[in-house]
């Protein structure tokens, strides 16, 4: 089992009297990580699964009495899928304020839903995370940097979920399961059946998109929907972990493009099993988009894992100027130009590097890794 970077630091914080919250897409492995880290805790537990609907109802219904007789002597009370839960915010509520001995441990594989009814209700009450797909640093750590370096084109292709890392041979037919099933069991419950033939065309036109700048306008006509329904469908595939925007940075220059996003996957597997797109990389006209998608999600990932406050985004000029990837952190601007070839000859936009004295990184398939790992 590859140890994610999520047990060192979750686990510093049971039994500090607030909630865990533990958010991320399906088959991530988010109860397998939980249920261990409990075990290994030593404590009586209890284990809720939302799924099973004699469960849900009872905690939907339970008051503090009742709550007493359901947690008993436990130390930690898991509750899984808690997204379904109607009133999720005031159980977890209830649960932290009445029986404060006791670790309250509550995961979800849809954020929009869970922080939509715990946010207000749980203020000052809880700590949330975010577990993704394995990362570069997991991978590394499980194996050695060498061996996964060497698997850069099969990350580019196949992505990073843990059935695809541990089954690399069947990749095409575990990402078709995820795609089909998992993936869209999140988007159904967000959004009414109807639309879900809508949602699938937007994936495919946002997968053909990567690294470019989204138009909410070009959108709507190829899929035939009003360009609101597409910014709602685009909160939809955000709240449920399949993208992920960046948007433009501008702040001095008057020719700056400030209203654009650019949309990238959580996991290239998951992007190419929406196109269907399996070939190697010496077939590909893509490499290039792969890369950068694989590059600024791994770097997501780290900052996250990391606990690094940083403001991410792109930046282009109408001139046609632009820079891949920029990060704001205290203060300090980087940017970073991302090209899989490590012999294409990359210059940085003057304009850009007058106006805010960045630092600068050419990142190539030879150093990738050097923003991935602490």
């Amino acid at each position: 089992m590859v140890k994610r970077v999520l047990e060192d630091i979750i686990g510093k914080k049971l039994f500090d009297h607030k909630a865990i919250m533990l958010f991320g897409p399906r088959q991530v492995g988010k109860t397998t990580f939980l249920k261990n880290l409990i075990t290994s805790s030593g404590e009586d537990y209890l284990y809720f699964l939302c799924d099973d609907d004699v469960i849900k109802s009872r905690l939907e219904q339970a008051n503090t009495e009742l709550m007493r007789n359901i947690i008993g002597e436990a130390k930690i009370v898991f509750i899984d899928e808690a997204q379904l839960l109607e009133n999720a915010g005031r159980i977890i509520k209830l649960m932290v304020d009445q029986f404060p001995e006791a670790q309250i441990i509550v995961s979800g594989s849809s954020s929009f839903e869970l922080k939509d009814k715990m946010n207000e209700p749980l203020t000052g009450r809880k700590w949330d995370y975010l577990m993704l797909p394995f990362s570069f640093e997991e991978l590394k750590n499980e194996t050695n940097f060498l061996a996964e370096t060497s698997q850069l084109s099969h990350r580019l292709i196949f992505g990073s979920y843990p059935d695809v890392v541990n089954r690399p041979s069947e990749a095409p037919q575990v990402l078709k399961l995820l795609a089909e099933s998992y993936l869209y069991k999140d988007i159904l419950q967000l959004a009414p059946l109807r639309q879900i033939n809508q949602l699938k065309n937007l994936l495919k036109a946002l997968a053909f998109q990567v690294g470019s700048e989204v138009s909410f306008n070009e959108l709507s006509r190829k899929i035939g929907i009003d360009k609101n329904t597409v910014s709602s469908y685009l909160e939809i595939l955000e709240q449920a972990f399949i993208v992920f925007p960046l948007t433009s940075f501008s702040r001095n220059l008057r020719n700056e493009i400030n209203t654009k996003q650019r949309i990238y996957f959580y996991d290239n597997g998951i992007r190419n099993a929406i196109i269907q797109q399996y070939m190697p990389l010496e077939n590909r006209q893509d490499i290039g988009a792969l890369f950068e998608n694989y590059v600024i999600s791994e770097r997501k990932k780290y900052l996250n894992f990391n606990d690094r406050m940083v403001n991410t985004y792109f930046w282009r000029t109408h001139g046609q100027q632009e820079i891949d990837y920029v990060e704001e952190e205290d203060g300090q601007l980087n940017a970073f130009e991302i090209k899989y070839n490590p012999f294409k000859k990359v210059k940085f936009p003057k304009s850009f590097l007058d106006a805010y004295s960045p630092k600068t990184k050419v990142i190539t398939s030879d150093n990738y890794y050097e923003i991935l790992i602490g």
